[in-house]
């Protein structure tokens, strides 16, 4: 009995967090607006406008990708791997069989560097590196979707020791038993592209890598890189694997491919055994930035409502411009009220930084109260929110549920729960 409910509980929260997404898309957009109509004026605001292209190009732009994506572009495999905000990314163009250790050993012969993860050190490091044009070998790449998962790894090879031309290959493990289209079975698949410099994407206007068109010549010379070498690898090809055709990639890129599939043999080459770990495996996923970022916002409101409280106990007369209902009627129910909601927002806060999706669920409902009391306040002629009045609490609650609706603070709230957006 104790399962169903549980099952029914789950299947409430994934409808509601479907909703909180669409939610925070439309309060994305609705702040961007605002920050537009702020940018607009002359002098100083006008660097809102910058705020206003980032808010665009890097929430409410992918926001709204991953919802329409959702809609229209089937679950299964179709020879291309998406875009963190649900586009289409580059085709697969590569597959292999062999252990781990003989792709990792077969990439270095020939020559090609293991790309960094994509963290904030790496994200510096690269931004740095393309404006200095200092080489950096180990560039990260953006992460690609492929079997509901990011790439297990990538490799690159830069050119003339640049950071923003480079040629680069994504990996994914195929899932047990898996087979490619017409019933052939590997181990790996590849998406290999070159980077020919470094643009805005015509999808979402974020800086990106730009690709060269002709993906085939790519897909040849990492074919001839682990064949030609002496190595042992040997290369088959599934030819017309998918129809060739002209598209783009998720950076609006244009590409193009002859439909054709190497199967590179990698189980010939000798590799260093695996070294073995050094304790037991840990299952504990790693947190995301965005959920630390939801919980440290709700931690510093509950901390501002306990200096509030200490104000009204040492000063009554500085909570003078707060709304009576708010103020109350005297200095120490003032304090009383701001101290509990100050607490119960540091407690909500911990609690979702540590992985607690009850947390994560108030904290995005008080969120969604902020906005909306906002929102109908504006609507029914109320003064107008402006950066002196009203409307950084407003963004920051919106930030603050893009944030914990992201695929990335579900998955880590909820771990085995499945949504059916995002």
């Amino acid at each position: 009995m104790a399962a169903p409910r549980r099952r029914e509980a789950r299947s409430l929260l994934a409808v509601l967090d479907t909703l909180l997404f669409g939610f925070a898309g439309a309060a994305a957009a609705w702040l961007a607006y605002l920050l537009l109509r702020e940018g607009l004026q002359p002098g100083w605001p006008m660097l809102l406008l910058v705020v206003f292209w980032l808010l665009v190009a890097y929430l409410v732009l992918p926001r709204l990708h991953r919802i329409l994506t959702r809609l229209y572009l089937p679950g299964y495999f179709i020879g291309r791997a998406r875009t963190s905000d649900g586009l289409l990314g580059d085709p697969v163009n590569v597959a292999l069989l062999g252990a781990e250790a003989q792709v990792h050993a077969a990439m270095a012969r020939a020559g090609w560097t293991r790309a960094d993860d994509v963290s904030l050190a790496s994200s510096m490091r690269i931004v740095g590196s393309t404006l200095s044009r200092r080489s950096y070998p180990e560039a990260p790449v953006s992460p690609l979707n492929l079997f509901d998962r990011q790439q297990d790894f990538a490799y690159q090879q830069e050119v003339a020791g640049s950071p923003s031309k480079r040629h680069h290959v994504r990996f994914w493990r195929c899932p047990d038993g898996w087979m490619l289209p017409g019933g052939y079975a590997v181990d790996w698949v590849a998406a290999s592209t070159y980077d020919r410099s470094v643009g805005l994407s015509l999808m979402t206007f974020q800086v990106t890598h730009r690709i060269a068109a002709d993906i085939d010549e790519e897909r040849d010379y990492v074919v001839g890189s682990l064949v030609g070498d002496g190595q042992g690898a040997a290369v088959d090809i599934i030819h017309n694997f998918s129809t060739g055709y002209h598209s783009r990639n998720g950076g609006g890129d244009a590409i193009e491919t002859d439909g054709d599939l190497p199967v590179i043999d990698l189980r010939s080459i000798d590799a260093p055994a695996p070294t073995p770990s050094a304790g037991p495996p840990t299952t504990r996923a790693k947190r995301p930035a965005p959920v630390v970022f939801g919980a440290v916002v709700a931690c510093l409101r509950g901390f501002v409502y306990l200096l509030l409280a200490a104000t009204a106990l040492v000063d009554p007369a500085a909570l003078a411009d707060l709304p009576a209902e708010v103020r109350g009627d005297t200095a120490s129910i003032t304090a009383t009220a701001l101290v509990a909601v100050g607490v119960v927002d540091m407690a909500l806060g911990a609690a979702t930084f540590f992985g607690r999706d009850w947390a994560r669920v108030l904290v995005m409902l008080s969120c969604v109260v902020t906005i909306g009391v906002a929102f109908v306040a504006t609507v029914r002629g109320g003064p107008e929110l402006t950066l002196g009045a009203g409307l950084p609490p407003v963004g920051l609650s919106i930030l603050v549920l893009l944030a914990l609706t992201s695929h990335r603070a579900r998955d880590y709230a909820t771990r085995d729960r499945h949504h059916p957006i995002g």
